[in-house]
């Protein structure tokens, strides 16, 4: 977890001081344990995008693992979200997407110019997959849009 948060730090000081390039956007998956729905967000805007949008995910209070039923349903439709761990989101971070998207409620940060969604969602804490399943078909839906509204091809 370490090393990836690390990296994430490392490109978001990078992007926001200028220092990239790249014209990808970036976008950025918040919820209060980075455990469940930004998982399987970061899970679908990956596998639908690839490279053509740096994502990130993040927590106000990360929980200890990705929880099993996410990483389950997930996986049923062939996206592997097991090796994902829970981190917590920086300021580095958040100033680096250009969309935060899922919402922690109040320990969510506000950044000024940020451009912000909050997708209603059932949190699948503690819940089986058969619950999961429908939250992971609604947060697909969701990615789908941001993808045509940020003109991003979609994979397949």
């Amino acid at each position: 977890m370490t090393e990836r948060l690390t990296g994430d730090r490392l490109h978001a000081i990078a992007k926001n001081e200028g220092r990239l390039t790249d014209d990808a956007p970036s976008v950025l998956f918040v919820c209060v344990h980075n455990a469940g729905r930004s998982q399987m967000a970061a899970g679908w805007m990956r596998h639908l995008a690839g490279d053509r949008v740096d994502v990130l995910s993040g927590g106000s209070d990360p929980a200890s693992q990705v929880n099993p039923a996410a990483v389950e349903a997930m996986r049923e439709v062939g996206i592997d979200i097991a090796s994902e761990s829970p981190r917590p989101w920086t300021d580095e971070i958040i100033g680096a997407a250009d969309v935060v998207t899922m919402g922690c409620g109040d320990a969510c940060p506000v950044v000024p110019g940020k451009r912000y969604l909050d997708w209603e969602l059932d949190d699948p804490a503690g819940k089986p997959v058969d619950t999961v399943r429908p939250v992971r078909d609604t947060i697909e839906r969701h990615v789908r849009d941001l993808l045509a509204e940020l003109d991003v091809p979609v994979n397949g």
